[in-house]
């Protein structure tokens, strides 16, 4: 939960920018791969920065998000690339009245089509760790730690016990960042609604 003074729009895309270059250098994001958002639910005014706006169908309604707004990465861009140009990489979303809708807001230079196609299961889990939370500023990273992703594929370690057993074995003081340890979900087709439903469970217990 964040106290006044608020971060401005502006502070955002640059912790966004931030973010995206710190994955990149990790070797954490390959490619276009990966993607960032931000909910915040104090008032903003994106128009400064996004001019144009479009009547957006949400994925899922989430009514208690009324007015909340996020900043989410479009479909395609390199995370390395937001600081560059935020609004060139990012979407500004305005929840609507009643959460069935948005108002999506993006600036002249954008350059993708739409927002990530992740957006569903970002949205969820926002909504799900808000309500039980009620925090007032959440983001998530969706990343590809090269290491683990290379062991998400190998049996043994798609077993969530094993592979928290091992992984603090080799590396203790990863349970000081990770207290919950590591989820792990069967592989689903990206922008699914079971990769949403797993998203949520998972990280309802390691978050």
């Amino acid at each position: 939960m964040l106290t006044p003074p608020y971060p401005e729009i502006d502070d955002l895309l640059h912790m966004m920018g931030e973010a995206g270059r710190h994955l990149a250098e990790i070797e954490a994001s390959e490619g276009a791969a990966g993607n960032i958002s931000v909910c915040v639910r104090w008032p903003v005014e994106p128009r400064s920065r996004f001019p144009l706006m479009q009547t957006f169908p949400l994925p899922q309604p989430v009514p208690e998000l009324a007015g909340a707004t996020f900043l989410v990465t479009g479909s395609g861009r390199r995370l390395r690339e937001v600081i560059d140009i935020p609004t060139a990489n990012i979407a500004c979303i305005v929840v609507d009245p009643g959460g069935e809708t948005a108002s999506l807001y993006t600036s002249y230079h954008r350059r993708f089509q739409q927002v990530t196609s992740e957006f569903n299961s970002h949205l969820a889990v926002h909504y799900d760790q808000i309500l039980a939370t009620d925090t007032n500023f959440h983001a998530i990273i969706h990343a590809q730690p090269m290491h683990i992703t290379y062991l998400s594929h190998v049996p043994r370690y798609q077993d969530e016990h094993y592979l928290n057993t091992h992984l603090l074995r080799w590396q203790p003081e990863t349970i000081v960042n990770l207290p919950e340890g590591i989820g792990f979900i069967p592989f689903a087709v990206p922008g699914s609604a079971e990769l949403m439903a797993g998203n949520v469970a998972a990280l309802r217990r390691c978050r």
